[in-house]
């Protein structure tokens, strides 16, 4: 499974931005999804997971009312729309494919991982 994460970008804080993750080859049609980002100088943290049917999600306290995981398995797509984004959301944000169908929050829980997009708010 390859993954390419892609939605980056500079913001203002209080605005939005969405990122797309792709798949190819194996795609992840059947597998949960996350989304993970890492900030400068800090360990990567979970920010958001859907199961492999969307009829599961699960979000960071940090982004919980802002952000919104979704998932087209039809165009093997899975986004992240970000609102009111704030400073401490820099980060660069990674997707991932799990090894099963669920939800996950842990990176141990994932097996492919996309190289990441940045995403900058200013303040």
């Amino acid at each position: 499974v390859q993954l390419q994460a892609s939605g980056g970008g500079l913001v203002q804080a209080g605005g939005s931005l969405r990122l797309s993750c792709s798949s190819s080859g194996r795609t992840f049609s059947n597998n949960g999804v996350g989304w993970f980002r890492q900030a400068p100088g800090k360990e990567r943290e979970f920010v958001s997971s859907i199961s492999w049917n969307g009829g599961s999600t699960s979000y960071a306290d940090s982004v919980k009312g802002r952000f919104t995981i979704s998932r087209d398995r039809v165009k093997h797509m899975v986004y992240l729309q970000m609102n009111s984004l704030k400073p401490d959301d820099t980060a660069v944000y990674y997707c991932a494919s799990a090894r099963d169908s669920a939800a996950q929050a842990t990176p141990f829980s994932y097996s492919y991982w996309g190289q990441g997009t940045l995403v900058t708010v200013s303040s």
